[in-house]
């Protein structure tokens, strides 16, 4: 499987660089801290994961501000710089993925369709949120948001 391949290699480059990662998800729900947690080794990077998927929840463990997901939403790139400052604050970690979404049936609007999906990646140097619309059900929206995110880390990680 080729996600498990690069989470390997990313797990190998984290390693040299003696830096550790960590993940807020909403609608990928864990899937991005499973596919870290199966390969074995990855306690040497992986600081932890929370899957926060309400909005109380994103403000609660997060710090995202009421305002911003009263304002803009949860499905938002607002709201995943938030959580990307959030889940750094709540580990420490040198890399953070936050990952918030759209994935169907139901939730889609004519401004945010089902498939939208916010992917936050935050680096030592930099952090970026990509707006991202994915096509198919559930699942393929999910494992989309899941590869892309996996992807995005491997870009800069330069594997």
């Amino acid at each position: 499987m080729k996600i498990n391949n690069d989470v390997v290699k990313i797990i190998q480059k984290l390693i040299k660089q003696n830096h550790t990662i960590s993940f807020a998800e909403s609608c990928t729900g864990g899937r991005i801290a499973a596919a870290f947690t199966s390969v074995s080794g990855a306690s040497a990077v992986l600081d932890g994961s929370v899957v926060t998927y309400s909005n109380d929840i994103k403000h609660q463990w997060l710090g995202v501000e009421k305002e911003v997901l009263e304002n803009f939403g949860a499905v938002s790139a607002e709201c995943v710089y938030q959580m990307l400052e959030g889940v750094k604050k709540l580990s420490g970690a040198d890399y953070a993925l936050a990952v918030s979404g759209i994935a169907g049936p139901t939730g889609g609007s004519e401004s945010k369709p089902v498939g939208t999906v916010y992917i936050g990646l935050l680096t030592p140097s930099s952090k970026e949120v990509f707006d991202c619309l994915f096509e198919g059900d559930r699942e393929t929206v999910q494992e989309q948001s899941t590869s892309f995110s996996i992807q995005k880390l491997g870009e800069v990680l330069e594997i």
